[in-house]
Order: C-alpha cells, then structure tokens, then sequence
C-alpha cells in the first residue's frame, strides 16, 4: 500500500450515540459559524454535490421521489430553495421514473450537464442553467450489460472523459469507463473494475454483498486519487476512504490511512457518500451526509467539511487532511 499521511482533528467530546448536538468551529467563509442545531432549518440531502457558479453556490443531493431538489447560496450554509422551481430534474423531462439518486453537475462546452442515477441505471441530462431545469432529448440511460449507479465524470488533462460508476454485481463494485464525446456512452471496451469493498474498515458487518460507492477523482502532481464510501449506507460505519493510480484505470492502491471520514473522526454516525468542491476563496471542501441521529439512518443530513491535500513529505504520494472543527450542517431557509 502507498504510505499516506494523515492528519485529521478530532472533535472532543463528539463521538456519541446522536451527531445531533451543536458542533461549533469555523466554517468555509470567513466570519460563519459551524454547526447548527438538528430538526428545523437542517437540510436532508442525502450523496449531495455542491457546485459553484457565478459566485452562487448549487446543492443537490438525493431526497425527492419526483427527481432533483436544488438549493443556493451565498456562503454555504444559508440555503433556499430558488422562486422560479424547487427541482432541478424533474420526472417526465428526463430519464426516470423511481429512484433518483446520486447527482453530479458540471459545466461542458458552455452548457451544464447533471449525471444522476434513476430505475439503478445512469442518465445525463442537459440544462442551460445550473437550477434547471436539466433535460433530455431522448428519455434515456447510458446503456449497460448490468444495473449501475452512482456517476462521477472525470475530465482529464489528455482532453479524454471517463464515468466512474457502480455496477451492481456480485456486491457494489466501482468501475470506469471512457465516455465517448458527446458524453452521452460510454466504449464498453474500456470498462475497468477499480474498487472491491474487501474486509477491515470497508466491511465492518462482513456482509457477502459487499458496498464501495459513491466515487470522486481528483488529479494531483500524475497521481489519480479515488475517494468512495465503503459497508451499507444504513452501517453506523458508512466511511470515506481512497485509493491511488497512476492511470485513470488503475490498478488502485488502497491506502493505509483510510477511512478520512467516519464516526471516529467526525463523531456522526453513516458518514459518506459525498463530493468535492471548491469554496469562493479556493479552499476544498467535501460535502457528505451523515445519518439523521444515533438511532435513526433517514432522513440523513447534509453536511459540510474542510478536506485538502498535504505533502508527503519525500513519499511519492500525498495525503487528504480533514478538519472535524470545520464541519458543519448547511440550513434551509424558506424561497428566495
């Protein structure tokens, strides 16, 4: 295994049975409060993505049987819900009929795509706008030999496109893909398995049907590094580990630090399945859920935390720092 340094801060006194306390520190922006209190104003996306535009701030996430929520921002932690629609994606103007989860948005060519997992199949959906609403021509999934969730698209220095995804097979297996250029398919003769949920952290209830989901890429100095969550959602121990490559294929390296997020560093139980982004100064941030309370998994909240790369220090690889101080619970405010 890559030999990866960690530093991550653990909140005194939070590991309990509930992460449903206040847990006060500074956030993202300058001057904000982490932390807010469980119940009114908290925000309940579950595999949420933040994405930046224009100085506003878009959050998506699973939560809505009829498609996709969205809520802005000016400073990541007062959120509302736009005037002119409340979702995004909307059932009927895209692929889908059930089971909407697992957002991506990004920017394309001037246009801005959503890749959203429903019926557990994968769709990509066009929009002129990051509220929407995001659309398809045809109603229609990336076509697949099996069931697969959870996109992530990855755009490379090389020009290339590649979908990491989960194909439900045998247990929850990551696994990437070329995509071809109008990002509508991917060449199945490049799909590559990546990651296989094996024992230790990653299945902490030794289930036959193992879980790695929810996957990011981030590219730093050659090296590709893959973050994804690892044992059922509804596990107390729902984490976020990573692995490293030096192709966009693989083979992946599991690191020895992981997991960078649990309920052992953060002190919230089914903490995971999230993405990065980066804050209005520059900084990286990760946004994730964590489970409603010590006894309850749903609704799961939204939460936000600073996450960053640090040298390593004459290794060839580097490792991810979390700060627990930083996390905090965005707020839901009424319509804008």
């Amino acid at each position: 295994m890559y030999k990866i340094i960690l530093n991550v801060s653990i909140l005194s006194l939070c590991f309990m049975a509930s992460c449903r306390q206040n847990t006060r520190g500074q956030a993202a922006e300058s001057g904000v409060k982490s932390g807010v209190e469980s119940g009114a104003g908290s925000l309940f996306l579950a595999d949420p993505t933040i994405f930046l535009d224009s100085g506003t701030y878009y959050l998506y996430g699973t939560g809505s049987p009829e498609g996709f929520r969205v809520y802005t921002s000016g400073d990541l932690v007062h959120w509302s819900i736009p005037a002119q629609d409340s979702l995004a994606l909307r059932k009927g103007e895209s692929y889908g009929e059930k089971g909407f989860w697992a957002p991506q948005v990004f920017c394309h060519n001037g246009q801005y795509y959503m890749a959203y997992t429903a019926n557990e199949n994968i769709a990509i959906a066009v929009s002129s706008h990051p509220a929407g609403p995001f659309r398809q021509d045809t109603l229609a999934p990336i076509k697949a030999p099996t069931r697969q969730i959870d996109p992530y698209v990855f755009f490379d220095d090389d020009g290339k496109v590649y979908l990491y995804h989960v194909r439900l097979a045998d247990g929850n297996r990551i696994f990437v893909a070329e995509m071809t250029g109008d990002l509508m398919a991917v060449k199945e003769e490049t799909v590559k398995e990546c990651i296989v949920a094996a024992s230790g952290w990653e299945n902490t209830q030794k289930a036959d049907w193992t879980v790695a989901e929810g996957p990011t890429v981030l590219k730093r100095n050659g090296l590709y590094y893959l973050f994804y969550s690892a044992n059922d959602f509804r596990n107390v121990d729902y984490a976020v580990g990573y692995a490293v490559a030096r192709s966009p294929f693989g083979p992946w390296e599991k690191t020895a630090d992981s997991p960078i997020i649990s309920r052992h560093t953060i002190g919230c139980n089914g903490t995971g399945h999230g993405d990065f982004f980066r804050d209005k100064n520059g900084d990286r941030k990760y946004v994730f859920h964590t489970h409603y309370s010590g006894a309850a998994v749903s609704p799961r909240r939204t939460a936000v935390i600073s996450a960053d790369f640090i040298p390593g220090q004459g290794r060839e690889t580097d490792g991810m720092q979390t700060d627990a101080k930083t996390l905090f619970f965005p707020e839901a405010n009424e319509k804008e």
